[in-house]
């Protein structure tokens, strides 16, 4: 977008430039030729009074006189200046191209610029009579003896040549000016249309990234209004629709809250019930329901929440959460006189929300302390997955490991459920959180301590 927003602006520029410097370019060259000859007419009609008052005295003398002025006329790059006397006779360089018809009107007192035209060297040529002069080999022409003949002619003609270079001097200079300034206008408005399509664009991006996070769910990402009016208007009118889909999804998650706290009062009722029984069996059977029922109740709930929860809050750093989670557990295992490690030497971002994490923390720590002796050792290891696209924590302690059920197999179930600070439901909390992270989870024996050893997978998350 940018990239033909330049080349918009660039063609717009460069055709109005074009339509003003062309005409300018023209003008600078007929302003040229307007001076040269200007030049030339003057210098013609200079030497036509000197001529004049040189040749009316008659004689040789004066013809030296002229011929005198004329050499110091013709200088080095200067327009050819001559005399044609009444006899013909050439004073000064030989003008080139100068028809016998030219000279004839001159001679009939016509004063005119003429172009040998389209003649050898280009160039024009001035042609001024002069008045009151004498010529010819006997030094007074016939006639009247006053210059002109017995028509009433002009006998003696100056004449300035103007070459095509004199004609154009200072022509290339003035359009290689006007080209720079072209080429400066051009320069100054493809910079100023870079910033303004800088600005548009970095306006559009904006949005299309917050469009892009609200689109994932990440529902606190706002536009800044910056750039053109109108997207300005559109920034403010996504961040008033993000703001709806916020409110609503809170609503969705307040009345997810309101419902746990509705469901758990007779479920607790039922447990109650249950465990008030005289029948032991029916006891134990009635209250194995009513903790499956629990378990759907917060299964539903859990899912419901992490439905409604912004993809933004859906990552933590797992290595962190495990230090802070392991120094709050720390006073209980001190008590027990437990050795709790924490090896996680580096950040590991994985995509699950930190209250998430904490409930699978508080539940495999708690597994540990309250269904292993006392003294028994407890690590907790956070490590990157081969491909990097996971998070590891492990949970190793030294006791007695996990009873195998009759398939050879870790019977959970033997352990009980998980201890205090978490929802009662056991390893399951974390089996359900590692998989809808894309992860899973690995119950199994510590091959360095051999004690029970719960591997969770985490999947990675990117950086915001």
């Amino acid at each position: 977008m940018r990239r033909q927003l330049l080349a918009l602006i660039g063609t717009t520029t460069a055709v109005v430039l074009a339509v003003l410097l062309v005409p300018l370019a023209l003008l600078v060259r007929s302003h040229a030729e307007d001076r040269a000859m200007t030049d030339a007419t003057e210098r013609a009609q200079s030497v036509a009074a000197v001529v004049g008052g040189s040749l009316g005295r008659g004689g040789h003398g004066g013809r030296e006189v002229v011929a005198g002025v004329l050499d110091g006329l013709n200088g080095k790059e200067q327009p050819r200046t001559s005399v044609v006397l009444a006899d013909d006779t050439v004073l000064g360089p030989r003008p080139v191209g100068v028809s016998d018809d030219a000279l004839a009107l001159a001679r009939h007192g016509r004063a005119f610029t003429y172009a040998p035209g389209q003649a050898r060297g280009g160039g024009r040529v001035v042609l001024v009579p002069v008045l009151g002069a004498q010529g010819g080999a006997g030094g007074a022409a016939s006639g009247s003896g006053k210059g002109t003949d017995a028509g009433g002619r002009s006998a003696t003609v100056v004449q300035v040549a103007v070459g095509e270079d004199r004609l154009h001097a200072g022509v290339l200079p003035s359009w290689l000016a006007v080209l720079g300034l072209g080429v400066a206008l051009m320069l100054l408005g493809l910079a100023f249309a870079d910033r303004l399509a800088a600005r548009i664009v970095r306006a559009t991006r904006q949005l299309a990234t917050v469009s892009d996070r609200l689109a994932a769910g990440e529902l606190t990402a706002r536009a800044e209004p910056v750039g053109p009016r109108e997207l300005r208007q559109l920034a403010g009118r996504l961040n008033e629709l993000g703001e709806r889909i916020d409110g609503l999804v809170t609503a969705e998650r307040e009345r997810g809250a309101d419902l746990a706290h509705r469901l758990r009062t007779p479920v607790a009722a039922l447990r109650l019930d249950a465990e008030g029984l005289r029948d032991a069996d029916e006891a134990a059977r009635i209250g194995d329901s009513v903790a499956a029922l629990e378990r759907s109740v917060d299964s539903v709930i859990r899912a419901a929440r992490r439905a409604g929860a912004a993809p933004g809050s859906r990552r933590c750093d797992l290595a962190e959460l495990v230090r802070e989670r392991a120094a709050f557990w720390a006073p209980l295992a001190e008590d027990q006189g437990r050795a709790v490690t924490v090896l996680a030497p580096r950040p590991a971002l994985v995509q699950v929300a930190a209250e998430d994490l904490t409930a699978v923390l508080d539940t495999l720590i708690g597994n540990v302390l309250d269904h292993t002796p006392e003294g028994t050792g407890l690590w907790l290891t956070v490590s990157a997955g081969a491909d990097g696209a996971f998070g590891v924590l492990t949970v190793e302690d030294d006791g007695p490991g996990f009873a195998e059920g009759g398939d050879g197999t870790a019977d959970v179930a033997a352990r009980g459920t998980s201890g205090a600070g978490s929802t009662g439901l056991g390893l399951d909390i974390a089996r359900t959180t590692a998989e809808d992270s894309g992860g899973g989870v690995t119950l199994g024996t510590s091959p360095d301590h051999g004690g029970a050893s719960v591997t969770c997978r985490f999947g990675a998350a990117t950086r915001p």
